[in-house]
């Protein structure tokens, strides 16, 4: 059997168990920290120690743990970079909108979202994942056609961010949007073409940053039933940024405003 077939067999296996395999030292370990069930962790043997704290959490948390070769590890990833550890755990699950809306209620902040707009490389939605909770954001939106979904690959590269912010996974975005207007939030977009720099908006209040498909930005659809289109100023002879790049820098004035107004998120 080709590694492909094999990669697609498991991949029907894991939709039938509704299972996800996580990979990666970091993505494991924020695994088990967030309290998530794990069925089975599969360790290589280890030289340096480095996974002690990994498996003890796993066998606390009440998981089996496997030890197999590291040829097994190789053909069970999805990645390609298991860093000799792979977390069979439940598929992660989406949250609502309204449960994003939530978390903010909780905190007695003002919502901070960020919206994907047709992602498809899971390395990217990773990293926009990450920017986003280490930004403080309440939640991340994606929508459900023409965009990758919560893949292991985006788990490895959201570095463990994925345990700790919520995901919703909406049917069209623009829908979405509309929903985010009627709860008092204002929806900004970024793009290149936008009339005027993320210096010059309002972040402070509820707010909703939509980012860009990596090669044509925003859809037409979604620019449209923006309130505002903004851009990020650009000094060197490249001038654009990648998602997640993009994402960070909005994300971050959003910060700096809220710090300014006696935000402590």
């Amino acid at each position: 059997m080709s590694q492909k077939n094999r990669k697609q067999n498991r991949h029907a296996r894991g939709q039938e168990r509704d299972t996800t395999l996580y990979e990666g030292r970091n993505a494991v370990m924020e695994l088990l920290r967030a309290g998530r069930t794990v069925d089975k962790l599969f360790v290589a043997p280890d030289q340096n120690g480095r996974m002690a704290d990994i498996i003890a959490l796993a066998r606390q948390s009440g998981a089996v743990v496997t030890q197999v070769d590291r040829r097994k590890l190789d053909a069970m990833s999805e990645t390609g970079v298991h860093q000799g550890v792979i977390a069979q755990a439940a598929a992660h699950e989406y949250v609502s909108i309204d449960d994003l809306l939530q978390v903010a209620r909780d905190r007695g902040e003002q919502p901070l979202l960020l919206l994907c707009d047709g992602l498809t490389d899971p390395h990217n939605l990773g990293a926009v994942i990450r920017s986003a909770e280490t930004a403080g954001a309440h939640g991340v939106i994606i929508p459900k056609r023409r965009s990758v979904g919560l893949t292991a690959t985006a788990a490895k590269a959201s570095a463990g961010a994925l345990e700790h912010i919520g995901i919703a996974r909406v049917t069209n975005l623009t829908a979405a949007i509309e929903q985010l207007k009627e709860n008092g939030v204002w929806i900004f977009g970024a793009d290149a073409g936008g009339d005027k720099s993320l210096y010059e908006a309002d972040f402070a209040g509820a707010a909703a940053i939509v980012i860009g498909s990596e090669g044509s930005g925003l859809s037409r659809i979604v620019r449209e039933a923006c309130d505002f289109i903004v851009s990020i100023p650009m000094k060197g002879r490249v001038n654009s940024l990648n998602a997640s790049a993009a994402a960070a820098v909005l994300l971050y004035e959003a910060v700096r405003q809220r710090l300014g107004e006696g935000y402590h998120g």
